[in-house]
């Protein structure tokens, strides 16, 4: 983060001219005189702030997809002088890597993994494993892929 964090904010200072920077130690401190428990959303609104103010219900998780294996062919050259793809069709049986997927039961996933054989690696954003195989044909589709994945989950009670 060294050098890229003041090109950023520079930049950023360009765009909006109140923009500042915030430290760890100063969310630390405004988290203990306030009596709060550390967690990631309570030092944001450290930060920010707002340390008092209510949170949300619902925590939303974001991943950037990437859209392909940028390998086009596979390192080792077949008999003939032929090189063999290394990238997998778009589709396979209906379903895109990364689409949004229903289960059994309601749990609600991303694809991670295809096989040609009809079954998925379903998981979620934070990598979760929901089926390490399970068939095409148990799976409802719910969203197409999109460049970038959010995730919305409940939020868990603060441990006592």
């Amino acid at each position: 983060m060294g050098i890229m964090r003041w090109a950023f904010y520079n930049r950023l200072k360009e765009e909006c001219a109140d923009a500042g920077m915030a430290y760890g130690y100063t969310a630390k401190n405004t988290r203990i005189r306030n009596g709060l428990e550390k967690d990631h959303a309570v030092d944001a609104r450290c930060t920010g702030g707002n340390p008092k103010s209510i949170p949300l219900d619902a925590i939303y998780m974001r991943k950037a997809a990437g859209r392909r294996s940028r390998q086009i062919h596979k390192a080792a050259v077949n008999k003939g002088g032929k090189g063999k793809l290394n990238q997998s069709p778009k589709y396979a049986f209906g379903f895109q890597l990364f689409g949004r997927v229903q289960m059994p039961g309601g749990l609600k996933g991303f694809i991670f993994g295809r096989r040609s054989s009809g079954s998925f690696d379903i998981r979620t954003l934070d990598g979760i494993k929901l089926s390490a195989g399970i068939s095409r044909k148990k799976l409802k589709p719910l969203e197409k892929r999109k460049a970038m994945l959010t995730e919305r989950s409940m939020r868990l009670p603060p441990h006592a």
